[in-house]
């Protein structure tokens, strides 16, 4: 019996561009659903995040010695166009969030085979952590989106055939602006250290043109000269970027959290950080990856990634809440174990293609339950958890349009007194000056003084503190 050649069937032809078909779907409407409905509301470090981007200002350099300052410009910039509202706020996190997804498909393209890409795509993207930093109004999508972006340009660099002056310039300005970013600086010392061992890529820096890579130097220069001027006017920051704490850490309590984070599997908890970061099947593929890596150590993309995490790792355990961090590395040594599966199921059946499809189909099944488990632990971690769901405010969406005078307590003042200078339509204080006036919850608890009644009250869905804006009106006489 003749054996029958799979490459001629249609569905096999068309396996990759249905595979990413899928991706750029399940992409589109996760980063939607995050978006607009899971969790929903804001988060303290969300109204933080508002209080930074309204305080900056162009023409007072002192206001822009802050860290994530590229994030920080975006976030203004949404809110001065589009206003405030709980979309606007998380709108650069889901654009940068979509570009970090697309960066990933591209790069695991690039490292790996197509299958390969497009199964660890759709895990990554399915991943708790992933989706609730892409709809984070907070720089933390930062923490994956420089990474992605220094290692993709850089490998356009390298293996690029067309637009290679383009891509130089690129690399030169993303690692010029990730230098605003705690942590990003290692990432960089992981790329010159590894082109400093690997006799490949010395090679290939030897080969740039002097002219172009001075370009590139120039252009890095300029992106980063505001920061010197940060360095000088506030020397905090500058170890705040090194990830280097003023306060000397508890390493025990630090390893046991980061432990915690990754490995606590049968006990799962949901905050900031939805632990453990990866389930327990993606975690066994990591741990494949890992000695995949060892394994091919002489390649370059082992050099990278073991010297990204020799490098990462220390700073890791002196700050727990950079985790986000570990993120693109995780999912390369994901991408890595997924390659090392498939490989080892090959070398025992190489020539007979009924047994290589039928080893596919659990792979296939295993890839399903990682991305549904993912989803399943996101969507239920978030918005069904009573822990979390206090702790992400939709006050925002539930204030009265009609309100001229908004009365907020003094730790409302900051946050309502940048949305009121993007919105225009009302005033903020902490005590009322207006016959009719509008006081939150906070502000009502605090106590003011005044004659006016309530004349409505706007409620939230929750059991608990429902009760968020009090209308007041001032009887007439």
């Amino acid at each position: 019996m003749a054996v029958k050649d799979f490459s001629k069937f249609s569905i096999y032809r068309w396996r990759y561009i249905t595979g990413y078909v899928l991706v750029g779907l399940l992409l589109a409407g996760l980063l939607v659903f995050a978006g607009f409905f899971v969790p929903g509301g804001l988060t303290a470090d969300e109204r933080q995040a508002v209080v930074i981007s309204e305080s900056l200002d162009i023409t007072n350099p002192n206001s822009l010695a802050v860290a994530h300052l590229p994030y920080y410009l975006m976030q203004a910039l949404s809110l001065e166009v589009f206003g405030v509202s709980e979309f606007t706020i998380k709108l650069p996190s889901l654009i940068l969030g979509l570009l970090s997804a697309v960066g990933i498909i591209l790069l695991l393209r690039r490292w790996f085979r197509p299958n390969i890409a497009v199964m660890a795509s759709l895990i990554a993207i399915a991943t708790g952590q992933f989706l609730f930093i892409a709809q984070y109004g907070t720089p933390q999508i930062l923490y994956v989106f420089w990474p992605i972006a220094l290692l993709l340009l850089g490998t356009q660099i390298t293996r690029g055939k067309r637009f290679r002056l383009l891509w130089k310039i690129l690399f030169a300005g993303a690692v010029a602006a990730s230098l605003y970013s705690p942590l990003s600086i290692y990432m960089i010392l992981a790329i010159i250290l590894t082109v400093s061992l690997h006799p490949h890529l010395r090679n290939a820096v030897r080969r740039l043109s002097k002219v172009k890579v001075a370009l590139g130097i120039g252009v890095a220069t300029l992106i980063s000269a505001p920061l010197i001027w940060m360095f000088i006017t506030n020397p905090g920051l500058g170890l705040q970027l090194l990830g280097i704490p003023t306060i000397w850490p508890d390493w025990v309590a630090n390893v046991r959290l980061l432990a915690e984070q990754y490995l606590l599997f049968w006990a799962p908890s949901t905050g900031a950080v939805m632990t453990p970061v990866f389930g327990l099947g993606s975690f066994l593929l990591i741990l494949l990856g890992i000695y995949r890596m060892i394994q091919t150590r002489e390649t370059t993309r082992s050099y990278l990634v073991i010297c990204w995490l020799i490098a990462l790792l220390p700073i890791i355990i002196i700050n727990p809440e950079f985790i986000s961090i570990l993120f693109v590395p995780a999912v390369l040594l994901l991408a890595a174990g997924l390659t090392s599966l498939i490989y080892y199921w090959y070398r025992l059946f190489p020539r007979n293609p009924y047994a290589r499809i039928a080893g596919l189909l659990p792979l296939i099944v295993l890839v399903a339950a990682l991305i549904g488990s993912g989803l399943d632990r996101y969507i239920y971690g978030y918005y069904y958890s009573p822990t979390v769901a206090t702790t992400f405010s939709k006050d925002l969406d539930l204030l009265p349009s009609d309100t001229s005078q908004l009365v907020v307590s003094e730790g409302e003042a900051p946050f309502y007194s940048a949305v009121a200078r993007y919105e225009n339509t009302y005033t903020v204080s902490t005590e009322p000056t207006e016959a009719t006036f509008t006081a939150t919850q906070a502000a009502r608890k605090a106590g003011f003084d005044t004659d006016a009644d309530i004349t409505r009250i706007v409620t939230n869905a929750y059991s608990q503190n429902s009760a968020r804006f009090f209308v007041y009106q001032t009887p007439t006489e």
